[in-house]
């Protein structure tokens, strides 16, 4: 039994604790959220630069009611249908 407590961004972007991971990933200073397999994330990852700004989502409605776009790279479709709403 895993006991692990998680940190999400919640609709309002208060930070809330939940027994379940997030599903999707998020910079808090770019206001961005994509996959969390999302490559061009991953590969700031890699580099040390995105760590410090990393937040987490239960899903794609709190992370764009929180003020977030999705990421143009791993949800082109969500990202277009968001461009054009802009």
């Amino acid at each position: 039994m895993d006991a692990r407590t998680y940190k999400l961004i919640a609709a309002d972007g208060a930070t809330i604790l939940s027994a379940t991971k997030g599903a999707l990933g998020g910079h808090n200073k770019l206001k961005i959220y994509g996959r969390l397999d999302c490559p061009n994330a991953l590969r700031w990852i890699a580099k040390g630069h995105y760590v410090k700004h990393r937040v987490f989502f239960a899903d794609e409605a709190t992370a764009r009611a929180a003020g977030y776009r999705p990421c143009g790279c791993c949800m082109k479709e969500a990202y277009k249908e968001w461009k054009m709403s802009a």
